[in-house]
């Protein structure tokens, strides 16, 4: 594979020395901070700034100071309020409906439209949630914004219980709700072109009518960072759905981070838990109560249900609780510990069984040493707080190596070593003993880890029987369930599941290249169907230079509830690839994860849930089956709507039952709640970009698998097409005017979404990407949380040689360090002297100009000289300077995914890219600059002018 070939980490570049083998706060929707601060500083400079711009003038690069300027324009200009010469306003004669502002969630959830934020329907996000003044004592308001359900204006009158929230007077049935206004906008270069600022507006609000919830709880809907609909105003019929030609589907994430510590997620524990009897929904806050509250009315199904005895009775306190206050009735998001009858059996301990690769590949390249040395060093953060944690290890090349770790208290320190030869039908050399409990073992499961490395240290062993390696250990936890944790770095080539190198550079980039993403062998599919029925999991860690086939590999953790985590040529010689693998993998064991696991979704009647996408295995037609529940990766579910809906908004219920790290049996539940209607525009104005993004990106990998990556790409371009058609047919009048081309606001960012989609690792069109690089990507787009999805697709770039005053330091006010200004991602945008941070989630590039001044680059790397920089993986020194620190704090920050709102152990590697550096690092670095026609595909202008032609003509 030629080194210059661009859109992959350039084959063998990492072994290479001058590439670094140099020896052994929750993301709410909002745009960055300090974003509202830039446009000053972009021209009065800053009070402490280095002037890099000005220098680069007096080292012969003065014409790019007028580009600096002129690139420098649309980051100042605030989006939501720009001005119409920025290009990112509405015209002047529409003031009212300028850049499509609205709250943060929760602010719209559950008020009246106030018409008070610029345009009728938005509600003011200053103002927080108003439903005591706008539904449950707002005498005065009007008719038009009182319409609630049947029933639920009189249900408190007929209680008599202590601290009722007041009720309104009755209001009209024949009340019309509004909802989001639609603002239509011109996404040509003469109108309001896509902006990256429209990457951080808020989904469009959900507007219910007063009195939705039994209680005025801010937090009776659900939040976006959990559940996220493509439609945030749903079609009251199916034919208005169809018609629409926008998807109705639900992005779920039910845990927002890794540790439960840092969600705050109320538990109700008295496990007095009220179903309904039907259909099963858990009482949640869009329920209502009748007959002096005994009983209870189903928001899904409408069947009457008994309210349990003891719902307004403390068990342990021996009296009477209020039941306004119970968190069931407050809270969308929240956990139930389960009672027995939620148990099948005992609630299963955590398991780790570690299958480690013991081939020459992996012993070489320092993979054995590191991973032992990692495990053994986070055995303390392990989750073990009921000390019934479990591990076990196999070794695996030509034969199988069990171990027998003995107790600490036996009076033996060393391990005993068991090879079994027989691969077809490997057998258990123990009948127990080889999974020992952390607690009972620690010292002597350190002393094992110590001296695994050399065990095998001389290896020549090049052979590894991983299938066959996988089928006994699933022997060996399958009574118990578990997760089997692999660390390869070879191709598994003898025994079960042997697989050949099947990569073929002929096929690259043709028709016929979809047969090298298909599996290779039946085994991993039927063995993980297999795993998945006796509560095993597995999660695989690839670090193989050569082919590996991911795409077979990866077979196993889809159908378990696991992770593919690739590491393409990755060798503990580079201290930056031993740094990033041992901090993940210390996060990924401490993570908190749940046990025999399944997701059920529930819907109002005449909704159903119709399509699963997600690493599962799919039961049931409604059920998913997780034998481990990761904290770092979402799913989405397609709902039909099979009837049409009557009711003025719909719930849907999502629950997931599971064992969690200390042996509890717990049910998440999420509830969210939405407006219907029968008009077109609502539909339209009240669908979120990001949601219908994360769709189509699991339809891509579907059908790229299934009918090839022309087939995916083909498809996402003609959706983009329909529904700008739909769009200018059904509410543009089928006229553009000047030949523009409108869609709403709130979807301004979908065509460039579908732009990176199609130009992103995983689908776009290139002879020149590995077919196991390209395996990886389409794995991370079917998995990734919704904003690490929306990253990988459209990566962050930021400008940091002229930053504010602010960026790089912490807020004063949260604490959290201020980004700058994200920058579109175009060249035009990169000034010859400049320094930029280029970030998918995956993947840091810092961009180097070729014009850069020295005292930028000793102020930032410590060294004038450019040509002595490290290109390549590599990190930012640590210096005493200002410009150092500030840079070191953005990139920080940038890879900080809890910042994001959701979990995820990934750490990006950083690569620094010279402008006038190496080709193969400057090309792939490109590839990340979507609007631009990097890897000979089409520019955002050509395919907004594409777009155009095709809905006009």
């Amino acid at each position: 594979m030629a080194s210059n070939q661009p859109g992959y980490p350039p084959q063998g570049y990492q072994d290479q020395a001058q590439y670094g083998q140099d020896g052994a706060q929750p993301y709410d929707g909002a745009a960055q901070p300090g974003y509202d601060q830039q446009a000053a500083h972009a021209h009065a400079g800053g009070k402490k700034k280095r002037a890099y711009a000005g220098q680069a003038f007096e080292f012969g690069s003065g014409p790019n100071a007028g580009q600096q300027a002129a690139a420098a324009t649309p980051v100042a200009a605030v989006y939501p309020g720009a001005s119409p010469a920025t290009g990112y306003g509405m015209p002047a004669q529409q003031p009212q409906a300028m850049g499509y502002q609205q709250p943060a969630y929760g602010a719209g959830a559950m008020q009246q439209p106030q018409g008070q934020y610029g345009q009728p329907g938005y509600p003011d996000p200053a103002a927080g949630y108003q439903a005591p003044n706008a539904g449950y004592a707002a005498p005065g308001a009007s008719p038009m914004m009182q319409g609630g359900v049947a029933g639920v204006t009189q249900q408190f009158s007929q209680m008599a219980m202590g601290q009722q929230p007041a009720q309104p007077a009755a209001q009209p049935a024949q009340a019309v709700q509004r909802l989001n206004p639609l603002q239509p906008v011109d996404l040509s270069l003469q109108g309001q072109p896509f902006h990256v600022a429209d990457l951080d507006l808020a989904p469009p609000p959900i507007i219910l009518p007063p009195n939705s919830s039994v209680t005025p709880s801010p937090d009776a809907n659900c939040p976006p960072k959990y559940i996220r609909s493509t439609l945030n105003a749903i079609p009251s019929t199916h034919s208005l759905l169809k018609k629409s030609k926008l998807p109705f589907a639900l992005v779920i994430q039910p845990y927002a981070t890794l540790h439960d510590a840092e969600d705050n997620v109320p538990v109700q524990t008295d496990q007095v838990i009220a179903r309904c009897r039907r259909c099963r929904t858990y009482i949640n806050p869009f329920a209502t109560f009748l007959d002096h509250s005994h009983r209870w009315r189903c928001n899904m199904c409408n069947l009457t249900n008994d309210v349990p005895q003891a719902f307004d009775w403390d068990n342990v306190k021996q009296q009477a609780v209020d039941r306004w206050q119970r968190p069931e009735l407050n809270y969308s998001v929240m956990e139930f510990v389960a009672p027995q009858e939620y148990m099948v059996r005992a609630p299963q301990p955590l398991v780790y069984l570690f299958l480690f690769d013991v081939s020459v590949a992996s012993v070489s390249t320092g993979l054995l040493a590191t991973a032992a040395r990692c495990i053994s060093e986070s055995l303390d953060r392990i989750p073990n707080a009921d000390r019934r944690t479990k591990l076990g290890f196999m070794a695996v090349d030509s034969s199988l190596n069990y171990f027998s770790i003995p107790r600490d208290d036996s009076g033996q320190t060393d391990a005993n070593m068991l090879v079994v030869s027989d691969l077809d039908e490997p057998f258990m050399p123990l009948p127990d003993g080889l999974l020992v409990s952390l607690a009972e073992c620690r010292s002597n499961i350190e002393n094992f880890l110590s001296k695994l490395q050399a065990m095998f240290q001389n290896t020549q062993n090049g052979f590894s029987a991983m299938g066959s390696a996988l089928r006994a250990g699933h022997k060996m936890i399958s009574h118990v369930g578990g997760k089997m944790v692999v660390l390869s770095a070879s191709l598994p080539n003898i025994g079960y599941g042997k697989l050949e190198m099947r990569e073929d550079k002929k096929l690259l980039g043709t028709s016929k290249e979809s047969s090298l993403l298909q599996t290779a062998n039946a085994f991993y599919k039927s063995f993980a169907v297999e795993c998945s029925k006796t509560q095993v999991s597995i999660d695989m860690f690839l670090f193989s230079s050569q082919y590996q086939d991911v795409a077979s590999l990866s077979n196993l953790p889809r159908y378990t509830g696991g992770q593919t985590y690739f590491y393409p040529a990755w060798n503990a010689a580079r201290t930056e690839d031993a740094i990033k693998f041992a901090t993940e993998f210390s996060d990924y064991l401490s993570s908190e994860i749940g046990l025999e696991a399944v997701l059920r979704v529930r819907a109002t009647t005449g909704l159903r849930p119709s399509t699963f996408y997600g690493n599962f295995f799919n039961r049931s037609s409604d059920l998913c089956a997780f034998p481990a529940f990761p904290r770092d990766q979402a799913y989405v579910v397609e709902i039909a709507i099979d009837e049409s809906i009557t009711k003025q908004y719909v719930c849907l219920q999502a629950g997931v039952l599971h064992t969690t790290c200390n042996g509890e049996r717990r049910i998440r539940v999420m509830t969210l709640s939405i407006p219907t209607t029968q008009n077109l525009a609502d539909v339209y104005a009240s669908a979120d970009q990001q949601a219908i993004t994360a769709y189509f990106s699991h339809k891509a990998v579907e059908r790229a698998l299934s009918s090839g990556l022309d087939a995916a790409r083909d498809a996402l371009q003609a959706k983009v097409i329909e529904l700008l058609q739909t769009y200018k047919k059904e509410l543009a009048g089928g006229n553009m005017g000047g030949g523009g081309l409108q869609f709403p606001a709130n979807l301004r960012g979908l065509p460039i979404l579908f732009l990176g989609l199609i130009k992103n690792l995983g689908l776009r069109k290139s002879a020149q990407i590995p077919s196991d690089l390209r395996s990886a990507a389409l794995c991370l787009l079917s998995t990734l949380p919704l904003p690490l999805m929306i990253q990988y697709i459209y990566p962050r770039m930021y400008s940091l040689h002229d930053m504010p005053d602010a960026a790089g330091l912490p807020d004063p006010q949260t604490g959290s360090i201020v980004m700058p200004a994200p920058l579109n991602l175009t060249s035009a945008n990169i000034v010859s002297f400049g320094l930029y941070l280029i970030d998918d989630g995956q993947t840091q590039f810092l961009w180097l100009g070729r014009d850069a001044v020295p005292a930028l680059l000793l102020d930032v790397f410590g060294s004038d000289d450019k040509n002595a920089l490290k290109q390549g993986k590599t990190s930012v020194p640590v210096l005493d300077s200002e410009m150092n620190e500030r840079v070191r704090a953005v990139i920080d920050k940038s890879r900080d995914h809890r910042a994001k709102g959701c979990g995820s152990i990934i750490v990006p590697s950083l690569y620094l890219v010279r402008e006038d550096g190496e080709p193969s690092l400057r090309l792939w670095a490109q590839t990340l600059l979507v609007e631009d026609r990097a890897d000979q595909g089409v520019s955002a202008t050509q395919f907004i002018g594409m777009l155009r032609e095709k809905v006009i003509s």
